[in-house]
């Protein structure tokens, strides 16, 4: 076999190889290999393992890019597996209330919050909203993400959401990291339909899924199901009806209160159940026998100052699939650093360091349905990658710069 790529003489290669997804006591393992290179072809991993056997196993094309990764830690690229990445307008107003005590609701009822950036977005134009989001994902490229989820859902009307999933696809043609699209028309109820969710509820359901559906640009359906968004009932409506049209389901559940998100996410089939701060131990049961993935953003939680964090260690206890995501959005996710979700996971909701790792990569790729070609390093699955400078904890060290070099189908994409 040829290789045009090679990372070599790695200290540690944590490939987290092997079936997808990782639950319970499989969620440590990250199928380490020490001293270990790995080789790529257009893209393509076609070695992994011991360094002494890469020149043994692979010709290396005498033009092919070489990296030295003596004293560094290669892990799979992250994949971020929540972000409202595509918005327009500024909140950072509202960190400053939080911190002076206000609530989110607080806020909410103010004219703040997401319906904040719903006025600012419907005014924005698709180029304005490309331009907005390509610097965040310049940053999570920096950070190591390669893959990442993004929602539509600051539209709140069906051109408006449409407009925002073009701006999706103009940047996943664009750049990098790749971008797995979803609509979340159902994100909050509109002030138009202040007091009539049932009425807005009908138009997701009646028009803007079949219109979104239609034009190809969405790959999931999303739906908030919060006492002050949608209910368990709509929530499971507006799912279904997306499943229906080819949209396969996910729910933001159980973030700000118990809100029966968790046992809709079971009901319908969902790939995954996000947030989860307040899930109880029959929600986390119910996720466990529907195989839904547990998506938990504690970088939110913290911004939000809930006070309190998902309980991973009951969730991946009871057998649900844990995955991490940033959750950036204009309001509450201020930081696109899937390391520094990966650190709140191990120090404010108690996993370690390998299960956290595992659901920033294959973990998180399976639950959106990419783990055959990602979240792992693998022969046969995209070269997505990241050189860590030191060993595997350096990536906790916030505020540090542990990461050396970020590849993408075996390109480097950032390099330090």
């Amino acid at each position: 076999m040829t290789a045009d790529f090679v990372i070599e003489r790695a200290d540690l290669v944590a490939t987290c190889a092997g079936p997808a997804p990782r639950r319970g006591a499989a969620q440590r393992e990250i199928t380490a290999v020490r001293g270990g290179s790995i080789a790529a072809y257009e893209g393509r991993i076609v070695f992994v393992g011991p360094a002494d056997a890469l020149e043994r196993q692979v010709h290396i094309e005498p033009e092919a890019v070489r990296i030295d990764a003596r004293g560094c830690t290669v892990v799979p690229g992250f994949v971020d597996a929540h972000t409202h990445l595509v918005y327009a307008g500024d909140r950072r107003d509202e960190l400053r209330q939080r911190l002076e005590g206000a609530t989110y609701g607080e806020i909410a009822a103010a004219g703040g919050g997401i319906l904040r950036t719903v006025e600012a977005t419907r005014a924005a134009s698709e180029d304005d909203l490309v331009r907005a989001a390509r610097p965040r994902l310049d940053d999570m490229a920096a950070s190591g993400t390669t893959t990442c989820e993004v929602k539509s859902g600051y539209g709140l009307a069906t051109e408006a959401e449409i407009r925002q999933l073009r701006a999706i696809r103009r940047l996943d043609a664009a750049h990098p990291i790749d971008l797995v699209p979803t609509f979340l028309g159902a994100h909050a109820v509109p002030a138009e339909y202040r007091s009539r969710s049932d009425d807005y509820a009908a138009v997701v359901i009646d028009e803007m899924i079949p219109k979104v559906a239609a034009s190809g640009l969405a790959e999931w359906c999303d739906v908030f199901c919060e006492a002050s968004a949608f209910t368990p009932a709509q929530s499971a409506a507006v799912l279904r009806a997306g499943t229906r049209a080819g949209l396969a389901p996910r729910i933001h559940a159980d973030e700000l209160a118990p809100s029966g998100g968790a046992r809709v996410a079971a009901e319908v089939g969902a790939r995954s159940a996000d947030h989860l701060v307040f899930v109880d131990k029959e929600g986390a049961a119910a996720l466990a026998a529907a195989d839904v993935c547990a998506v938990l953003l504690p970088i939110a939680a913290l911004y939000l100052k809930l006070g309190r964090y998902a309980p991973a260690r009951m969730l991946i206890e009871g057998g649900v699939p844990v995955a991490l995501g940033t959750d950036l959005n204009p309001g509450a996710g201020l930081s696109s650093s899937m390391p520094f979700a990966i650190t709140l996971a191990c120090f404010a909701m108690d996993m370690t360091l390998e299960e956290a790792l595992v659901a920033a990569t294959l973990n998180a790729a399976w639950s959106l349905d990419r783990a055959g070609t990602i979240g792992s390093l693998e022969t046969g699955k995209l070269l997505d990658g990241v050189v860590v400078e030191g060993d595997p904890t350096d990536l906790v060290r916030v505020g540090g710069s542990a990461i050396r070099t970020v590849v993408k189908r075996g390109k480097v994409i950032y390099s330090r």
